[in-house]
């Protein structure tokens, strides 16, 4: 039985081949993603293995700042794992794996969001954020689209204002905008994510943009 944070691979779609492993003497670290993959839909359980330690931790970072509930993240992860794992024979190699992978962590967080209303969203940047650079390019950038952060921010009071306020748009858009000023992804790569055409990723952008000017009007006039 392997342990990891997301809970054990007893729970993972395997089979008896992985019994015979040990004699093919297999490096999982060593391959790639889609020969782990093939591997995985052998029943090879040093091949979820592997998967998992390469994602598990862009997984859970990506739904807990989606919640910003640890424990209902780490929860989140695991089902999207199960569902991939469960799935995995499905995956089409001409796509990247990661994401694959990230849509259905990304889709199964959104279902939960519309089911759940939650009211945090951190602008201070990446809980997992290693050094003041990253925590620079992750923290929330009210300039992206033009907007000037002074009409916005004068103290960190708003900062609670700003997080209330994207807790109140719909999943959709809050997922777009903690991918592009969380997360830091580029256009391309949200699109790639929520699996949505370029223009309607920016389109969503555009309108939680509007959406989050007129939530926070009378509270910064206020």
């Amino acid at each position: 039985m392997t342990t990891h944070a997301l809970g054990t691979t007893d729970s993972l779609p395997l089979d008896d081949s992985d019994r015979d492993e040990s004699a093919l003497s297999i490096d999982a670290s060593s391959l790639e993603d889609r020969e782990l993959v093939t591997l995985a839909c052998e029943g090879r359980e040093s091949a979820y293995r592997e998967l998992l330690a390469r994602y598990e931790r862009p997984v859970f970072s990506l739904v807990y700042r989606m919640v910003r509930q640890r424990t209902t993240a780490e929860d989140l992860a695991q089902e999207a794992f199960i569902r991939a794992f469960g799935a995995i024979e499905s995956y089409n190699p001409s796509y990247k794996f990661s994401s694959w992978l990230f849509k259905i962590a990304n889709n199964h967080t959104i279902d939960w969001l519309r089911k759940k209303k939650l009211d945090t969203v951190s602008i201070d940047g990446s809980p997992h954020a290693r050094g003041e650079e990253e925590v620079a390019r992750t923290s929330w950038d009210l300039e992206a689209g033009g907007e000037q952060p002074d009409d916005y921010v004068e103290n960190r009071e708003l900062g609670g204002q700003i997080e209330d306020a994207i807790a109140e748009l719909r999943p959709d858009y809050r997922t777009a905008v903690i991918l592009r000023h969380v997360e830091g992804y580029s256009y391309d790569e949200i699109a790639e994510t929520m699996d949505l055409p370029l223009g309607t990723v920016k389109t969503y952008l555009h309108r939680a943009r509007g959406e989050l000017k007129e939530l926070l009007a009378p509270r910064i006039s206020s």
